[in-house]
């Protein structure tokens, strides 16, 4: 995976892409978009930042990750633990 900040348009990789976002989205505008990638990468961007960095993944990359996210192997992330405190 690399990270690119985009400045000039010809390395923006919106303009031949179609950025899809998951339908269980809120109206907030907090969430991710993914596209297929020109060059045959998959792309991830902030969808409030259409402009800004995007995430690129092999298509090696993103199945090992969408194969993970299957089995689970995530859902403990973004959950509150409690210390016992």
């Amino acid at each position: 995976m690399r990270s690119i900040t985009l400045g000039s348009a010809q390395l923006r990789p919106g303009s031949g892409s179609y950025w899809i976002k998951s339908s269980l989205s809120y109206a907030n505008g907090n969430c991710v978009e993914v596209a297929s990638l020109p060059d045959g990468e998959i792309g991830v961007r902030n969808s409030r930042d259409s402009a800004g960095p995007v995430l690129r993944f092999t298509s090696d990359e993103w199945h090992a990750f969408l194969g993970g996210v299957r089995n689970g192997e995530f859902d403990g992330f973004g959950a509150q633990r409690h210390t016992g405190r």
